[in-house]
C-alpha cells in the first residue's frame, strides 16, 4: 500500500511540473487564444498541487502510523 501511494505521490509531482511547464509555454505567445490556454493550464496546476500535497500529507500519515 505505501509503495502505491510512494508512486502515486511521485506521479502527481510530475504532473505539477509539466503543468507548470505547458502553462508557461503557452505565455509565450501572444494570441487570446494562447493566453486561454495558458489560463486554462494554471488552473490545472493549482488542482494538481492540492493533489500532490494530499498525497504527500496521506503518505506521510502512512509511514508514520506503520500501515
Amino acid at each position: 500500500m505505501l509503495i502505491a501511494l510512494y508512486i502515486l505521490t511521485g506521479l502527481a509531482f510530475v504532473f505539477v511540473v509539466v503543468t507548470l511547464v505547458m502553462g508557461t509555454a503557452a505565455m509565450t505567445q501572444k494570441s487570446e487564444a494562447s493566453r486561454k490556454k495558458s489560463n486554462d493550464w494554471m488552473w490545472r496546476r493549482i488542482y494538481a498541487q492540492v493533489a500532490a500535497i494530499g498525497l504527500l500529507a496521506l503518505t506521510v500519515y502512512m509511514r508514520n502510523k506503520g500501515i
